[in-house]
């Protein structure tokens, strides 16, 4: 039997910025898009790297619930920053959030979309057991 693969969005969360969804999910799993400091309206969030992490883990969030799942079901996350200088301020957010402590990465990059400091993607399992 082939896995079901369907594109998920929710007006709770900042639309996608290009040709995707912000979420797709396939069989047991759920792929969530990186998300950048937005809020539901596109509006970037201003302040510190503490702010902008905060609304990206809100936007991811937001689009687990909003698809019957939620945060303590992250199995992966991905972090991309512009600076490393930011990492342990990140962190300072981050383990808020991911108080289960789900496998991660993440990577120093060049650049992110609309100039954007960082952008945080998860892959978790579907449902709320």
């Amino acid at each position: 039997m082939a896995t079901e693969v369907k594109t998920f969005n929710t007006p709770k969360s900042a639309q996608p910025v290009g040709p995707y969804s912000q979420a797709v999910i396939a069989g047991p799993h759920i792929f969530v898009s990186g998300q950048i400091p937005a809020d539901a309206a596109g509006k970037l969030t201003e302040g510190s790297i503490a702010d902008k992490t905060t609304t990206c883990c809100e936007g991811l969030k937001n689009i687990l619930e909003a698809a019957g799942s939620g945060v303590g079901r992250v199995v992966k996350v991905t972090v991309f920053l512009t600076s490393m200088e930011n990492f342990a301020e990140m962190n300072s957010v981050y383990e808020k959030y991911f108080t289960h402590k789900p496998a991660r990465s993440c990577v120093a990059v060049k650049e992110l979309p609309k100039g954007v400091p960082v952008e945080i993607e998860a892959i978790a399992l579907s449902g709320s057991g």
